[in-house]
């Protein structure tokens, strides 16, 4: 769920305003460009194509709930806790050195987990997925932005933001296919003949970019191991409240624990020499805003995924193809929303935006707690999205917008890693709300757990309201007026009901295409 082209290069690598493309002939840079796409795409695609697979993986190596949410979570919680790391390291080793390692170890991770015959080695392949995506994502981006100057290095980018969305697209696509075909080991072996063709590949082409003054770098694998256990253990409490409760001790001493983790790390990055996160960075309001709101974002789409494809496998009865399908409008009405938000932003600020998406988003997940059935599952989630979306756009916009030229590459790391966090979580908190209803058909644990995600959101929204308190010339001129609120609200509603509208139609079609998968 990693892929922006403004959230991928933590290390602070160049920019578009940079130095130092990789020179080659225009077709070979474009044809690099595609390898290390395909490579970022691996990395996006792993979570939404192993969450459409999670039923039958589970029903086949009889995983409990928690073993099922870990699957998830080893992956982001790795992969957001290593990523800032695998930034410094591109700038220490070279890219090229980093690139490959990541992909080596992501490959080579795919084969163990497909290959996996219980929860340990399944889990523990996973947290060496995230290892592997953590060293990847960022070097590859810094690769492709290198290989490309001024329009070129636009363009190039454009295509990489992309990938965001087209991952989640195809993840959930491919993991219904696979899963329903070969079976869910698939979901993993399909990465190792491309990881293996990639790597020949990249380590003929890439030349040798090692800097010369690597020694006078620093790294910090104190913070991120500090952070990344501070959210292992908070997830590890959410994760066991499903079968202890919320109020018990095997819940409340990881959180406890990940509460000092946390200010452990706070204090280790003030001291630090060289910083995992600049402390000063995460103070700012916009940048500690738009993190929050991307966390919340992150861990309200997982949540939708992961309630989503139970509910219509568990409580519903169909297959994992036809799940696939139905999640397809979820995943593009989340680029459609950050589409649409990127161009209201300029015109009503990032705060209104931001916060009309987590009402959108709140709206969308409560549908399936009131009202029940497919159409209405299927329309909720989607309506959740397009909300969802927006936020991930408005959200990105605070956290950059005040921060400067030199800072781009830290604040966006900073982004991509809490974007991971958020997921983990998230996915930790619903499946102990949803955990009768993962267990069994029990359509009750689902429903708390969307009815949370919609509290959430609504909370957030107001966050999002409160914390932003420097609206844009704009949109203080555009509040002053009662007509210009209720064309702005009308707007919003106009894009739910249209939305809700939309998915409600296409339900029928749905309902002959999986005629044959058994409700």
């Amino acid at each position: 769920m990693t892929g922006n082209a403004t959230a991928a290069n933590p290390a602070g690598q160049p920019t578009a305003s940079g130095s130092g493309s990789m020179a080659g002939p225009v077709s070979r840079r474009w044809r690099m460009l595609a390898l290390l796409g395909v490579a970022q795409l691996m990395v996006i695609l792993d979570v939404t194509v192993v969450v459409i697979a999670l039923p039958q993986l589970g029903a086949d190596l009889g995983l409990s709930r928690s073993s099922l949410t870990w699957v998830v979570s080893a992956y982001t919680l790795t992969f957001g806790g290593l990523l800032l790391l695998g930034g410094r390291l591109s700038d220490l080793l070279g890219s090229r050195t980093v690139v490959l390692a990541g992909l080596g170890i992501f490959t080579a991770a795919s084969l163990v987990i497909g290959l996996s015959d219980g929860p340990g080695s399944l889990i523990g392949g996973r947290a060496a997925q995230g290892l592997g995506a953590a060293l990847l994502s960022p070097a590859a981006l810094s690769l492709a932005v290198r290989l490309f100057d001024g329009e070129e290095r636009t363009k190039a980018l454009g295509i990489w933001s992309s990938l965001s969305g087209a991952g989640a697209a195809l993840g959930v696509l491919l993991g219904g296919v696979l899963t329903a075909g070969p079976g869910w080991a698939w979901v993993f072996y399909v990465n190792v003949p491309i990881g293996v063709v990639l790597l020949l590949v990249l380590a003929r082409w890439l030349g040798d970019d090692r800097p010369a003054a690597a020694g006078t770098r620093r790294l910090d694998p104190a913070g991120a191991l500090l952070v990344t256990a501070a959210a292992a253990s908070a997830a590890y409490g959410l994760t066991n409240a499903g079968e202890h409760g919320w109020l018990a001790v095997p819940t409340l001493l990881p959180a406890t624990v990940a509460v000092a983790l946390s200010l452990g790390f706070a204090a280790h990055q003030r001291a630090a020499a060289a910083p995992l996160i600049d402390p000063a960075l995460l103070a700012r309001r916009s940048v500690a805003t738009g993190t929050f709101l991307i966390m919340v974002a992150t861990a309200l789409m997982i949540s939708v995924f992961f309630l989503g494809t139970f509910a219509l496998q568990h409580v519903r009865g169909y297959g994992a193809l036809a799940t696939s399908l139905m999640f397809l409008p979820v995943a593009l009405g989340t680029v459609a929303g950050a589409n649409l938000a990127a161009r209201l932003v300029g015109s009503r600020g990032p705060g209104p935006v931001s916060a009309a998406g987590l009402l959108v988003a709140a709206a969308g997940t409560a549908l399936p707690v009131v009202l029940a059935g497919t159409g209405v599952i299927v329309a909720g989630m989607s309506v959740a999205a397009v909300g969802l979306g927006a936020v991930f756009a408005g959200a990105s916009t605070i956290a950059l917008s005040r921060a400067g030229q030199h800072e781009a590459g830290i604040a966006s790391g900073i982004l991509s890693t809490f974007h991971e966090f958020g997921a983990a979580l998230g996915v930790a908190a619903t499946s102990s709300l949803a955990a009768a209803s993962i267990a069994g058909t029990s359509r009750t644990g689902i429903t708390h757990g969307l009815a949370l995600a919609s509290a959430v959101a609504t909370v957030a929204a107001v966050v999002a309201l409160l914390a932003i308190r420097n609206p844009t010339p704009v949109v203080r001129a555009a509040c002053r007026t009662s007509v210009s609120r209720r064309r702005f609200v009308r707007h919003y509603l106009e894009m739910v009901i249209a939305t809700a509208a939309g998915m409600v139609a296409i339900h029928p079609v749905l309902e002959l295409a999986t005629a044959s998968s058994s409700r």
